[in-house]
């Protein structure tokens, strides 16, 4: 028997996790509030002092990140007065002098974003991913998101020419090379960093898109089963959520007891499993099977 656990917290974030040990959690991953957004709710804070606001709560997140862990910021810079702000250039920037290392930006494509008509824009359908790190080594398992070779390669593999079972190398002297034999056989294919997820959700009560594929797939990549994972900002649950139907321990925070209330409503605070008895999770297999036993 192994113990999950998913644990809600009400509160700010800044003050919660100063009762968390250095080197607990083996990933964060969140959405915060974005510069004065969902100003009814969170309160709201300017992008001239978005950074401020922010870098307390990174200290925190810097000193409970394990040093092989990874933490994941969604965020996108918002308009104003007709240009994009610099707030997120800005916390990049001051986020590596506070030590994180900026290690990858994946882009989240959103494939349905919402319809609209601006004088001087086109449609926001596409959200920052920022991927920060305490070490160069960290732990990731690339194997756990490969997708789906596709159907280029049951053509193109189907008869190899002469430059295709050897490196060939580029005609422009780029120095980069190919050898296209090496993929015959395989059926699956390394991601790029462009996440291509619709904004579908359940999460109805709450002001925030956040879909649960999004976090589904940063969880599979940089945890294993029995890990920690931290939501600082977990609105209604989501992250928490998906992170107990994979088989990880979570931690989430809101100064919202609305939300708090919404996100212990998705998830069982402590549950006792049988080893080797969690089903896969996906998008048929919302819940666990008969074989879990809940405390």
């Amino acid at each position: 028997m192994r113990t999950l656990e998913s644990i809600i917290k009400q509160g700010d974030c800044l003050e919660v996790l100063q009762k968390y040990p250095d080197n607990y959690f083996d990933l964060i991953i969140t959405s915060p509030p974005y510069a004065d957004c969902r100003a009814k709710l969170y309160g709201g804070t300017s992008p001239d002092d978005y950074v401020e606001w922010f870098l307390p709560r990174a200290e925190q997140f810097f000193r409970v990140l394990k040093p092989a862990g990874t933490f994941v910021l969604n965020i996108k810079e918002k308009v104003v007065k007709g240009e994009r702000h610099t707030y997120v250039i800005e916390l990049i920037i001051e986020l590596r002098r506070q030590g994180w290392l900026w290690t990858e930006e994946f882009i989240w494509h959103k494939k349905n974003c919402h319809p609209g008509k601006w004088p001087n824009r086109f449609r926001d359908a596409w959200e920052r991913c920022l991927q920060f790190n305490k070490t160069r080594k960290f732990k990731m398992y690339q194997d756990a998101v490969m997708v789906p070779m596709g159907d280029w390669a049951k053509t193109r593999l189907k008869k190899l020419g002469e430059n295709d079972v050897i490196r060939f190398n580029s005609q422009v002297g780029s120095g980069f090379g190919k050898n296209i034999a090496n993929w015959v056989g395989r059926d699956k294919a390394y991601p790029s960093n462009v996440l291509h997820l619709a904004t579908e959700t359940g999460n109805r009560n709450h002001g925030a898109t956040f879909p649960h594929d999004l976090p589904e797939w940063f969880i599979k990549l940089f945890t294993k089963e029995d890990d920690w994972i931290l939501d600082p900002f977990v609105g209604c649950g989501t992250v928490c959520e998906v992170a107990q139907n994979l088989g990880r321990n979570s931690v989430g925070i809101d100064i919202l007891q609305e939300y708090v209330d919404l996100a212990r409503d998705k998830v069982n605070e402590k549950e006792m499993l049988l080893c080797e008895a969690i089903a896969p999770y996906g998008k048929n297999n919302k819940k666990r099977n008969n074989r879990l036993h809940r405390t």
